[in-house]
């Protein structure tokens, strides 16, 4: 991440680490808090909901984020769980976790997925509709808007991959505009990381290269 920051002639003080630690045991995830990992990204929300429970007495400075599709049958434990939510791209899921947000807790951190790459198959909100809803959720009280997140197209070739990035960032710079709430953008993986912040991710999500393959 540093040396990616630096071809680019970043701070290496701008991107933020979030270690997925989907599928992976409680022990790599306190491996990686005594290495000095504090974020971790979940995607499967009953797994997340136990590995939190688990943790949360003796690790209580652990930031936890959700990073997965969201059923909203299940956006209340989300609410009362986590510390983010990355994947919001409907009014109804937005509405659901801030009425189910503890009062006890701060507003939910909240990120809208964009469909950067148009695909059928993947989740998000069209990036023509991305304004409507950070509309929206920037009137919810329980939630707070910090910004987009995209998965892009599966792929090898760095011209599709660049496209897509500078869109999404093209997006947010439209958007932090309107919101002064908005500073993350939560793009760019194990494979692709240095291209996303070469087009200004400010928080990777890197699973394998901390973990090891499921």
């Amino acid at each position: 991440m540093s040396q990616a920051a630096q071809n680019c002639s970043r701070s290496p003080s701008e991107i933020s680490l979030l270690a997925v630690s989907k599928t992976k045991p409680i022990s790599d995830i306190i491996a990686a808090y005594q290495a000095g990992q504090r974020r971790f990204g979940e995607n499967y929300v009953q797994e997340g909901e136990t590995k939190i429970t688990a943790l949360a007495d003796d690790y209580p400075d652990i930031e936890w984020h959700f990073i997965g599709p969201l059923q909203s049958n299940k956006t209340k434990i989300v609410a009362e769980h986590f510390d983010w939510m990355h994947t919001v791209s409907r009014d109804k899921i937005a509405q659901r976790l801030n009425d189910q947000r503890p009062t006890n807790k701060p507003p939910l951190n909240v990120c809208i997925q964009v469909n950067i790459s148009q695909e059928d198959s993947k989740s998000g909100v069209n990036v023509n509709d991305a304004a409507t809803l950070a509309g929206v959720i920037s009137q919810l009280p329980n939630l707070k808007l910090r910004g987009l997140m995209a998965i892009p197209t599966a792929t090898d070739d760095i011209r599709i991959q660049q496209q897509e990035f500078a869109s999404l960032k093209s997006l947010y710079d439209q958007l932090q505009q309107q919101h002064p709430s908005i500073d993350t953008l939560s793009m760019g993986m194990s494979g692709d990381l240095d291209i996303a912040i070469a087009n200004g991710s400010t928080m990777v999500r890197i699973g394998s290269a901390i973990f090891g393959e499921r």
